[in-house]
């Protein structure tokens, strides 16, 4: 399979399942996707397996449920219709809060200031 031939969403979706056992075991954190062309490059997860109550640590065993990850894959598939570059990152933070599901995305674009140049260069 050639990245480069598929669309986007289908790479987000395919990043959502390879994730599916992990989000099982998290209540939170950021789902992260490196884009550059259209197509993911590096993605994860950052999150802090670890919470305290006072003193004490726990870990984390119950995570999104395969309903949470649904609405969370739908969630980041809609966000894309937002996506206006090709080069970048975009964020996809969750949180449960009394049993529901929690969202936010944030998109980062980057530029090559390098080619940048070369633009000038060439119109001059």
């Amino acid at each position: 399979m050639i990245l480069e031939q598929l669309p986007l969403a289908r790479q987000i979706d395919l990043v959502f399942r390879e994730l599916k056992e992990e989000l099982a075991h998290l209540t939170s954190g950021t789902v992260f996707v490196q884009i550059r062309n259209n197509v993911i490059g590096k993605f994860g997860i950052r999150h802090f397996p670890l919470e305290s109550k006072g003193r004490q640590l726990q870990k984390l065993e119950k995570g999104l449920t395969e309903d949470h990850q649904v609405s969370f894959r739908e969630t980041a598939l809609e966000s894309l219709k937002l996506k206006r570059w090709s080069h970048g990152e975009i964020q996809f933070e969750f949180a449960m809060r009394q049993n529901t599901l929690c969202t936010s995305v944030i998109f980062e674009s980057n530029y090559n200031m390098a080619s940048l140049f070369g633009e000038v260069r060439s119109s001059r």
